[in-house]
C-alpha cells in the first residue's frame, strides 16, 4: 500500500511539473539571459524603459533604432521572462507630457 501511494505522489508531481513547463512555453516565457540575447541578436533590440508591475514582476520595453521593432516583456519573481507583446515602427519620443490635473 505504501509503495503504491508513494508512487502516485510522484506521478503527480510529475504531472505538475510538466503542466508548469507546459504553461510557460504557452506564454512565451524562458530564462530572462535567454530572452535578453534572441531580443539582442536576432532584433537588435535593447532595453528602452523599465517599471515595477503587480506581485514583484518587471515589465521591461526593448527596442530597435534600426529596425524600428519592439517588445515588451515581464520577468516574473522566479526569474522567467514572458512576451507580452512585440509590434513595429518604434520611435523615441522626447516630448514632456503636461501633468495629470
Amino acid at each position: 500500500m505504501k509503495k503504491t501511494v508513494f508512487k502516485m505522489t510522484i506521478g503527480l508531481g510529475i504531472m505538475v511539473l510538466a503542466a508548469q513547463q507546459v504553461q510557460a512555453q504557452a506564454r512565451n516565457c524562458a530564462p530572462r539571459a535567454d530572452v535578453l540575447q534572441r531580443l539582442a541578436e536576432t532584433y537588435g533590440e535593447t532595453r528602452r524603459g523599465i517599471g515595477i508591475a503587480r506581485q514583484g514582476a518587471v515589465m521591461e520595453l526593448f527596442a530597435s533604432d534600426q529596425s524600428g521593432s519592439w517588445t515588451i516583456t515581464v520577468t516574473l519573481p522566479d526569474g522567467m521572462t514572458c512576451l507580452v507583446a512585440s509590434g513595429q515602427a518604434y520611435e523615441q519620443m522626447a516630448d514632456v507630457l503636461p501633468p495629470n490635473t
